[in-house]
């Protein structure tokens, strides 16, 4: 996979050099503003927005396209600020000549299509809106599992929904749950381990004042900004921060981790590095987090084997059966009712997924419980074998021993269990 940038260039705004294609054709290349055609849209806070719209232009991007598969073998691409690419003069729109001419490319309808769905310009937050092959950074899943574990006032009702692959963004044009790509992190904004340790950013160093990066991180240091020594704080960051990344790789929809988060790297509080070519900006493997890093291992494996963990299906009763493949229950076994979901007095959630889609002979049951409060919550279990197949706070997160009818969930904690045979 390839990051590719084809929404701005460095000549800046109309005040900028004139490098490349200012020189050969600076009306074609550009968007200017339409009733002041001597400026430059600014649309990528970089001063320029190319205009896509144009043919020459959108061959230029084809080709350039092409050439990375067809040369490089590149399998697909990321697209930086991908609403620029269907920027018209009517504004963003789904069916732009560039998606229609990238489906037709009898070269390009074969690679992965992944967008970073927002821009800088006007209606330029566009989720859930690119054409079917794309693939869809999604930051509500972000957004509602960081909120959830951090207690911020995530409801129930919207973790729920975001952990089912975001039905309401993607369940449309016969769009598969892999659209959702879901993430806590990633190279904008903080490392997951900073998330846990800081409260504001700290990005001095980038000779900025500070003022730049996300003021509006959802983010918390449990009572001591930056490093601690504190047992107490450690203890409850270490837990936070493994529920978290559990919640992102069991999930439904495609899973995208920030390179370093699966070891624990920090920035020190910088959430906006991409100036820092120094340690602050580096991944180095020798501070590694040999705990944390077991954990993400054993959280991969857990999902290779159970089907019910990464079907790309959308939940529906199961056939000739009353169930549904997803049932939510509340801590004491019952099922979840519609004020449930958004009573902000009560947390812990349970997720029974079940189903066929192993195929026949090879259905599974995994029962999901999510105890985000400080303290210890008591489940009761469906009826059934259920044996530990993960419990994200433990040292050694894998497979235990047989539970009974109740399962007391320590605080921060995800645990996963499989129905097993009797």
């Amino acid at each position: 996979m390839l990051d590719v940038v084809y929404n701005h260039t460095p000549e800046g705004s109309e005040q900028g050099p004139c490098l490349s294609f200012r020189g050969l054709d600076n009306a074609t290349w550009y968007r200017h503003v339409s009733d002041d055609p001597g400026r430059c849209e600014n649309l990528t806070g970089c001063g320029n927005t190319v205009n896509v719209a144009h043919p020459q232009v959108t061959q230029f991007v084809l080709d350039s396209l092409r050439y990375w598969v067809q040369v490089m073998g590149v399998d697909g691409f990321r697209f930086d600020l991908a609403p620029v690419l269907g920027r018209t003069d009517l504004g963003y729109q789904s069916d732009a000549a560039f998606f229609t001419a990238l489906r037709q490319d009898p070269v390009l309808a074969q690679v992965h299509l992944i967008a970073e769905p927002w821009d800088g310009g006007p209606r330029g937050y566009q989720l859930g809106r690119f054409p079917g092959r794309f693939l869809e950074w999604n930051d509500k899943f972000r957004d509602a599992v960081r909120g959830y574990w951090l207690g911020s006032g995530v409801t129930r009702g919207e973790l729920a929904r975001r952990f089912t692959a975001s039905s309401d963004l993607f369940h449309h044009s016969q769009r598969l749950p892999s659209a959702s790509i879901n993430f806590l992190s990633v190279h904008d904004g903080y490392t997951l381990a900073d998330v846990v340790s800081y409260s504001t950013k700290h990005n001095h160093a980038n000779g900025e004042h500070n003022r730049d990066g996300r003021d509006d991180e959802l983010c918390a240091n449990f009572g001591c900004e930056g490093p601690t020594d504190d047992p107490a704080i450690a203890e409850r960051r270490e837990r936070v921060r493994r529920a978290m990344m559990a919640t992102l790789l069991l999930a439904q929809g495609t899973p995208m981790l920030c390179a370093g988060d699966e070891f624990g790297n920090s920035q020190q509080g910088n959430n906006n590095a991409y100036c820092q070519d120094n340690p602050t900006g580096w991944l180095d493997w020798a501070h590694a987090q040999d705990d944390f890093t077991a954990l993400v291992a054993h959280l991969t494996a857990l999902r290779r084997s159970e089907p019910v963990l990464r079907r790309d299906a959308w939940q529906s009763p199961l056939a000739g059966d009353s169930r549904c493949d997803v049932s939510w229950l509340r801590a004491d076994g019952g099922a979840m009712a519609v004020d449930d979901w958004h009573d902000p007095s009560q947390r812990a959630l349970g997720c029974l997924l079940q189903g066929s889609v192993a195929g026949p002979g090879e259905a599974t049951r995994c029962l999901l419980l999510f105890n985000p409060a400080q303290a210890s919550t008591r489940f009761a279990l469906p009826a059934g074998n259920w044996q530990v197949a993960l419990d994200s706070s433990a040292a050694e997160p894998g497979a235990r021993g047989l539970v009974c009818d109740h399962l007391l969930l320590g605080p921060h904690t995800l645990t996963v269990l499989r129905c097993t045979p009797t």
